[in-house]
C-alpha cells in the first residue's frame, strides 16, 4: 500500500468527519460520563482556525486520493520556573487510521511522519494521553518506542465506598 503524508488544507474537512467521528466515538464509548455524543465533534469553524494556528498541525495519510488517517499536533513551550526547565514540546492530540485499513502500518508511518517533523522543530518530547482502556492504543506506542511518563488518575465520587 503506497501511502502518501502531506499537510491538510481547507478542502479536506469533508474528507477527515469520518476520522474525528471515529475517534469521538471511541471516547464516548469509553467514557460516556466525560464524552457526549456528537455528530459533528469537530465543527468545520473550529478545524479551519486550526489550520491558521501556527502552532497547530495537521498531517493526513493518503492512499490514493483517500484520506486513510490523520494525527494533529500541537507545539507547547514549557517556560522555566523555579520547578521545572524550559522546554518544547509536540503534543499529539489525536491520532486516527481509518477502521478499514488498520495494523497495516499506517499509524505508524503518521508517526514517524511526526518525529521527523519533531526534529525539525528541535522539540525536547513528544507527548500524548492514552487511555488506559484502549490496549491496542497503548501497545502501538509502546511499538513506536514510546514510554509512560507519568499516568493521571481519578477518583469518581459516585464510586466512593
Amino acid at each position: 500500500m503506497d501511502i502518501s503524508i502531506r499537510d491538510a488544507n481547507g478542502d479536506d474537512y469533508e474528507s477527515l468527519v469520518p476520522l474525528f467521528q471515529q475517534v469521538h466515538d471511541l471516547h464516548v464509548s469509553e467514557r460516556p460520563d466525560l464524552y457526549k455524543e456528537n455528530a459533528t465533534p469537530v465543527g468545520e469553524e473550529y478545524f479551519k482556525s486550526l489550520l491558521l494556528d501556527d502552532k497547530q498541525h495537521i498531517f493526513l495519510a493518503a492512499f490514493g486520493s483517500d484520506i486513510v488517517g490523520m494525527v494533529v499536533l500541537k507545539e507547547e513551550e514549557i517556560a522555566e520556573n523555579s520547578f521545572v526547565n524550559a522546554r518544547k514540546v509536540l503534543l499529539v492530540n489525536s491520532l486516527c487510521v481509518a477502521d478499514a485499513v488498520r495494523k497495516m502500518g499506517i499509524g505508524k508511518k503518521l508517526m514517524h511522519y511526526v518525529f521527523d517533523f519533531a526534529r525539525s522543530l528541535q522539540v525536547d518530547s513528544i507527548e500524548l494521553g492514552v487511555s488506559e482502556n484502549n490496549p491496542n492504543a497503548i501497545m502501538f506506542y509502546h511499538s513506536i518506542g514510546m514510554t509512560t511518563k507519568s499516568r493521571k488518575m481519578e477518583l469518581q465520587w459516585i464510586n466512593i465506598p
